[in-house]
């Protein structure tokens, strides 16, 4: 089992900014995709962004150029820089990751970290 903890939601006001953390432990064998989702009120989950084990990048079309992922692979853990927060911006963010072990991918999935943002 792997085990993700998030950090770094909360309230912000529109314009400002936040940087979520999600931190990967327990039976870690080779993380391969990480990433962000969020779901706001009424609303199904969507990709906000994910990054390759590689470091290659996609972002949803409405975050691109203000939102950042990046990953440190010595802490297995993902970030998702957020900048020029918009209201629209208000839902529930989660993790994933894909942990691959003996050829086949397993995907988890972290509790997920609030964000507000206040216009």
């Amino acid at each position: 089992q792997v085990q993700l903890m998030e950090s770094g939601g909360g309230l912000v006001q529109a314009g400002g900014s936040l940087r979520l953390s999600c931190a990967a432990s327990g039976s870690i064998f080779s993380l391969n995709a990480m990433g962000w989702y969020r779901q706001a009120p009424g609303k199904q989950r969507e990709l906000v962004a994910v990054i390759s084990s590689i470091g290659s990048t996609n972002y949803a079309d409405s975050v691109k150029g203000r939102f950042t992922i990046s990953r440190d692979k010595a802490k297995n853990t993902v970030y998702l820089q957020m900048n020029s927060l918009k209201p629209e911006n208000t839902a529930v963010y989660c993790c994933n990751v894909e942990n691959f072990r003996g050829g086949t991918g397993y995907d988890y999935w972290g509790q997920g970290t609030k964000v507000t943002v206040s216009s």
